[in-house]
């Protein structure tokens, strides 16, 4: 049996703990990254190793793959023991780490194909660069406000309306404000128009691409978002643990033998979620199964709780469509393709 080895990594270095369950005993090392092949030539093939999620796990991970038994990538938002930890070094935390790996107890962060997760990068800086976009158009309906002039949402949403912000009438520092935000904004909404491409065009080449889209209601851009969310669909043994994945499932309290369900727990993405949602809200226009479901929940529960279980159900049509390899030929009527 091999050691269990738990890894602090860092921006340029990283602390390794080799733990011995045998003799109970750790061996600390510290490595420089660019000089992982030292640790590399430390390691055994029977090892296991554990190390948490950051920016350059994935090449850590890459280099050293194929010299161990198995990697472990720790989520370290579920995984408090470290973050809670009076006494706080690098040292101790690999210690940490390699002990719950010995147990089998660390919870763990699946860790996507490179085509996958360039195109999650893509949806990230997409999904920041509209909120920036928003908080810049807030800022000038604040700013317009200010001098009395009330605009339309909306009125921002054109290079028109984008113009005529200019032609207000407001005092010459205002001016220069709109001046450079209307610029960033421009900026702005050309990126999000490249980023909008690359995800069509990178994304409908993800498996599984043309069987989510044929779902009405999801997109070329919003399945590709999804797609790059969900990963490989084999990873989860059944619908319930991929909507436990998005976040989409009740909490559960225990006590004294009563068990009670809370809010959804919203771990997992938020841009899944996001988008999950965005395209229920299209799906039930077409789906009548979906709309009738949704109408039902929300006679009793209220729209916002009928929406969350509605995208539940669409995220299991999802899950069914991607494992089954099925194509709907009219999703409206549950028409399948037949090959």
């Amino acid at each position: 049996m091999g050691r269990y080895v738990g890894v602090d990594l860092h921006k340029n270095m990283f602390v390794v703990s080799f733990y011995n369950t045998d003799t109970l005993k750790h061996e600390v090392k510290s490595y420089l990254l660019k000089e992982i092949g030292c640790f590399i030539d430390d390691l055994d093939t029977a090892d296991a190793v554990a190390v948490e999620s950051t920016n350059n796990t994935r090449y850590f991970v890459n280099c050293i793959c194929e010299h161990v038994r198995e990697v472990k990538i720790v989520n370290p938002s579920q995984f408090k023991v470290i973050s809670k930890s009076v006494k706080k070094t690098d040292t101790n935390d690999a210690k940490v780490i390699a002990e719950f790996l010995s147990k089998d107890m660390l919870p763990e962060v699946r860790m996507k194909d490179k085509k996958t997760a360039q195109i999650n990068s893509l949806a990230n800086t997409r999904d920041k660069l509209v909120k920036l976009r928003t908080a810049l158009k807030n800022k000038i309906h604040n700013i317009l406000s200010s001098h009395g002039i009330l605009l339309k949402k909306e009125s921002l949403s054109s290079e028109k309306g984008l113009q005529r912000i200019l032609d207000q009438p407001v005092d010459p520092v205002a001016f220069v404000e709109l001046e450079v935000i209307v610029s960033q904004i421009r900026g702005l909404n050309e990126g999000v128009k490249k980023l909008d491409k690359e995800l069509e065009d990178r994304g409908s080449k993800l498996p599984g691409h043309e069987n989510i889209t044929s779902i009405k209601g999801i997109g070329k851009k919003s399945g590709s978002i999804l797609l790059s969310v969900i990963g490989d669909i084999n990873d989860f043994d059944n619908e319930k643990k991929l909507a436990a994945y998005f976040g989409i499932v009740p909490r559960v309290s225990n006590s004294n033998q009563s068990e009670w369900q809370g809010r959804i727990t919203k771990r997992g993405s938020k841009l899944g979620r996001t988008t999950l949602v965005q395209c229920t809200l299209v799906a039930i226009r077409y789906s009548p199964r979906l709309r009738a479901f949704y109408d039902r929940i929300k006679a009793k529960k209220g729209s916002g709780k009928a929406i969350i279980a509605t995208a539940k159900k669409l995220l299991n049509i999802i899950y069914f469509t991607l494992k089954e390899n099925i194509i709907f030929e009219d999703f409206t009527n549950g028409v399948i393709r037949t090959t």
